[in-house]
């Protein structure tokens, strides 16, 4: 593209050529585009940005190009990756940029813009959990005032000469972030914290110190003991002169390079905490001892499960934390129904003194608890309504949730008149509408009380998160939730927005480490076509709605935003699914391969010699009751080798349930539904319901005896268009998926974003998540590397693949049971990691635990979070549960009681100084930084002292006369 000089303003009046500039690799077909906030740059409109034009510079491809404008120019801005059809590929992450022209800029002068292209890791440092929580308040430390032609180099600029003696100086202006300085830090600690430029030129002082170029308010870092420390890396600076050299550079060089802040976390369940004050489960005011015993620890982080409201079946099924029933509001089970009211009347108190004791178990009692606390809510809400609905704070809440706290009462009303949440079972409300909404919650109608009492809960729920939410900010801590891939398909939100879900599918994920089945979740997939028409208002108000609590967040199963393991409704298990989006295997291409018999495989192949070997004696039982015959002893092939009324694994559930309960199963019912459904899933390729000349392999296929009887010819044909399938020919659709949906969620808030990337992971993922700025997690039993049994941590990486690294976590065995549940894995691990040919403990000791933890605490990674589990095995005496019984979660069960609770109280911690002095210690000695113990300022003098290396390569000009490569520092 030709270099272009449009003119901008008057002809008459000043002319100045601003010149862009950014290393940047693009891929063929892809260019690079600035647009910005004045016409000029297309006024945000890409359409009408500028392009810039490529030039390779040795290993670089430098993208650049002058665009005129009037002098005293301003403007925001920011670069775009594009099509040739200026269609937008790819965006920068962070602020904005700001360009304002130095005064006294001539007539026809070039002022050169040196950028680099902001990624999202390098807006991690301005998100709510560092700037609002551990920084506590960071100040930009660019300039951003238009700067005069002042060679005093107190004002962050530095004169160089050319050896043309026709050329003017120039004037380089360096400019570097350092965000980790609070922002009511006083001007002489400032003036204190210095950043020099220092290099070979005389201007830059001949690499002294003292005769270097000081920048203004900005920070190089001096220890306590006044040393200097020098940041790490190297920059580059060159000007092309082949345009006609600049009068001006600005060299904006991004972040100061200091060594990378690494913290410490606990994760634990709402539900799982214990204190002496809750009412037999973990309530949010219990979140501000947390925090004073993870500030004693060393820790700066707590981790959440979902804390939204699950109440769909009002039985103990709801103590799945992921199946919500509303995504806006919170679980009534963590309400303490103490703090209601200053005057709860005495019979009450006692009522609630009684309810503790009762209430006290091992485990949460789910169906109880919560029973016990609407009851008691109920009693303080028909004495207190009035006043409380009738307040100011109330009254700012509803105005400010209304949008959502509407829909959600009136559901809990319905859900509990039709004693049911499957809302199309609900009459003329199954079908959602604002003016039925409307009469529904009217103050004259006859269920107002009822209506007002779920606004009520709400709102106290709101009081004591955020309570605690404060709480944890002025002490450093960050306070991290956790965002559900799914909605339960009898919600507020399905009923409200059914046009968001595919209610005809079911989300869950393909075998992987948690389950050689797959998993299937039962949520609806989403409509992410729909969504996308409004840019996904429902996912923003969503992530707006956590932020008001959190200042990081847990994405769960971010894999389902490059694609989603989609089953039919009408399955049970994960394993015959698809990717949504994919591109299917055509009935063409599989044609033009050879593979003809699509019915052979398409349905379930079924001989006699697999019903007697699955069955037994019990498989005529089984054929004559489950099967159509196609020819004497042979099932396969016959579009209706089930029988209408057990053709999924649904109805196969329902059929057994039935012949269990007229006694005519001669073996277990469990083992008979297997052996059914390894037949209803012996199939090669899945036909597209929508599309039938479109076809998918079913995972695994070589294990499926399918597959195993086809001539050599169709298996290795079907083998590689499989791998291909799975491996390969998706990656760059699941790339741009991920890029249309992911930053809209990112820009929501400003809260620190972590992905749970578990399972079987595409290749696009960790680029896309590294160029969004989102954290990833690496579990040390599930390596990705191949040929590894056990993650190595001191190999973990902070800032590409991974980022936060744990030994276990909520959807696996802890730290404890994983040690002692395998011998031959825990002699493995001893060996390999450990490095001792010694026969290890059979128990996981103090010492190993220590060990283990020590290991993930000295990694690279940003955050090294445990579960408070993994912690509590540091101390003998928090060992003597049997370990089984501390497993959160179990993914193989679908309708698994999530009910643990630590077996030991948040107060008996708090006064336990050994094992906070263990914890400390470790998370200290590893260089991670510790809140302050006993005040609200973050220990930022534990962080490292760094400053910048910047490397300067030879230009066309030479600067000061000098031809040799000369290197400047930051």
């Amino acid at each position: 593209m030709a270099n272009f000089r449009r003119l901008a303003g008057n002809k008459q009046g000043k002319t100045v050529y601003v010149r862009f500039r950014l290393p940047y690799y693009t891929h063929w077909g892809q260019s690079l585009l600035v647009c910005g906030s004045e016409s000029v740059l297309g006024s945000w409109d890409v359409k009408k940005g500028q392009l810039l034009r490529p030039v390779h510079r040795g290993d670089e491809l430098i993208w650049s190009g002058d665009v005129a404008v009037p002098g005293g120019f301003g403007c925001e801005y920011s670069y775009y990756v594009v099509d040739d059809d200026k269609k937008v590929l790819r965006w920068e992450a962070g602020k904005k940029r700001k360009l304002s022209l130095p005064e006294g800029v001539e007539h026809g002068e070039v002022v050169e813009v040196h950028d680099l292209w902001q990624t999202g890791s390098d807006a991690l440092p301005f998100t709510s959990a560092f700037k609002n929580v551990i920084f506590r308040g960071t100040c930009t430390l660019d300039i951003e005032r238009p700067l005069g032609i002042i060679q005093n180099t107190s004002n962050a600029e530095v004169l160089f000469s050319t050896s043309d003696p026709l050329t003017d100086s120039i004037i380089v202006h360096f400019k570097v972030c350092y965000p980790n300085i609070d922002k009511d830090t006083s001007i002489h600690e400032v003036g204190f914290l210095q950043v020099y430029v220092i290099g070979h030129p005389l201007k830059l002082g001949k690499w002294k110190v003292q005769d270097g170029l000081k920048l203004d308010y900005a920070d190089c870092k001096y220890g306590k003991n006044g040393k200097l420390s020098v940041e790490t890396g190297f920059r580059e600076l060159s000007m092309d002169s082949s345009n006609g050299p600049p009068k001006y550079i600005f060299v904006s060089d991004g972040m100061l390079k200091e060594p990378p802040w690494r913290g410490a976390g606990v994760a634990i369940p709402m539900f799982s905490v214990r204190t002496d004050s809750d009412l037999g489960v973990g309530e949010f005011l219990d979140l501000k001892l947390l925090v004073d015993w993870s500030v004693q620890s060393g820790l700066h982080l707590i981790q959440l499960l979902p804390i939204n409201d699950t109440s769909v079946h009002k039985m103990w099924w709801d103590s799945y934390p992921y199946s919500s029933l509303s995504v806006f509001a919170l679980h009534p089970l963590y309400l303490r129904v103490q703090a209601l009211s200053s005057n709860i009347p005495e019979e009450v108190e006692q009522e609630i003194m009684k309810a503790k004791d009762q209430l006290d178990g091992k485990d949460v009692d789910y169906e109880a608890t919560m029973a016990m606390k609407l009851s008691i809510a109920q009693k303080i809400f028909s004495l207190e309504k009035d006043l409380i609905l009738n307040s100011s704070s109330f009254q700012k809440f509803f105005s400010e949730n209304e949008d959502w706290l509407k829909p959600y009462a009136a559901f809990c009303f319905l859900r509990d008149f039709f004693e049911t949440s499957d809302h199309s079972q609900w009459g003329r409300f199954s079908l959602y509408s604002k003016d039925k909404l409307d009469k529904l919650v009217a103050k004259d109608s006859i269920h107002y009380d009822i209506i007002c009492f779920h606004y009520y809960i709400q709102y106290h729920l709101h009081l004591q998160l955020f309570e605690a939410a404060e709480y944890a900010r002025k002490n450093r801590v960050v306070l991290k939730g956790d965002l559900p891939i799914g909605v339960d398909r009898n919600s507020v939100d399905t009923w409200v927005y059914p046009n968001l879900f595919r209610m005809n599918t079911s989300t869950g994920a393909p075998p992987d480490y948690f389950d050689k089945n797959g998993q299937n979740w039962g949520f609806p997939t989403y409509n992410w076509e729909e969504m996308s028409k409004d840019n996904y208002a429902w996912w923003r108000a969503r992530l707006s709605q956590m932020a008001k609590y959190f200042t990081a967040y847990r994405i769960d199963h971010i894999l389902g935003f490059f694609r989603i393991w989609e089953l039919p409704e009408h399955a049970v298990t994960g394993l015959v699914g698809k990717f949504r989006p994919s591109i299917p295997l055509s009935q063409e291409e599989l044609e033009r391969e050879g593979i003809w018999d699509f019915d052979r495989l398409c349905r379930p192949y079924i001989r006699q010699e697999f019903l007697q070997d699955k069955f037994g004696s019990s498989w005529t039982f089984i054929a004559s009751n489950f099967l159509n015959e196609y020819q004497k002893q042979r099932y396969e092939f016959f579009e209706d080798s089930f029988k209408e009324e057990c053709n999924t694994e649904k109805k196969i559930v329902s059929k057994l349930r039935s012949c269990t309960e007229r006694s005519l199963l001669l073996e277990s019912e469990d083992k008979i539904r297997r052996g059914l459904f390894d037949l209803l899933q012996n199939i090669v390729l899945i036909r597209d319901p929508e599309d039938a000349r479109k076809f998918y392999p079913r995972f695994n296929i070589e294990d499926s005896s399918s597959f195993k009887d086809l001539d050599d010819h169709s298996k290795n044909v079907l083998k590689r268009l499989y791998y291909d399938y799975y491996f390969h020919r998706q990656e760059d659709l699941w790339r741009r998926n991920a890029l249309k949906t992911l930053p809209v969620l990112l820009n929501s808030s400003d809260m620190l974003a972590c992905g749970e990337d578990l399972g079987l992971v595409p290749s696009c993922v960790h680029p896309v998540m590294q160029e969004l700025g989102l954290i990833g997690l690496r579990i040390q039993r599930m390596p990705n590397e191949p040929g590894l049994e056990f993650g190595i941590p001191s190999q973990y990486s902070y800032m590409t693949k991974w980022q936060v690294c744990a030994p276990s976590c909520h959807d696996c065995s802890t730290m404890r049971a994983w040690w002692e549940e395998d011998e031959e894995r825990r002699r493995r691990f001893f060996k390999t990691v450990v490095g001792s040919d010694e026969l290890p403990p059979s128990q996981c000791t103090p010492e190993i635990a220590e060990f283990i933890l020590q290991e993930h605490v000295e990694a690279p990674s940003m955050w090294a979070i445990f579960p408070l589990q993994d912690f509590l095995a540091l101390k003998k005496e928090y060992t003597t549960r049997p370990v089984k019984e501390e497993t959160i979660n179990d993914p193989t069960n679908p309708k698994h009681y999530w009910r643990y609770r630590v077996h030991v109280t948040l107060e008996s911690l708090l006064w336990d100084k050994e094992i906070k002095t263990t914890i400390r210690e470790l998370v200290h000695c590893s260089g991670r930084s510790c809140p302050s113990v006993g005040e609200t300022e973050a220990m930022i003098g534990e962080k490292q002292p760094t400053a910048v290396i910047l490397e300067k390569s030879p230009s066309a000009v030479q600067l000061n006369g000098a031809s040799e490569k000369e290197t400047v520092a930051v």
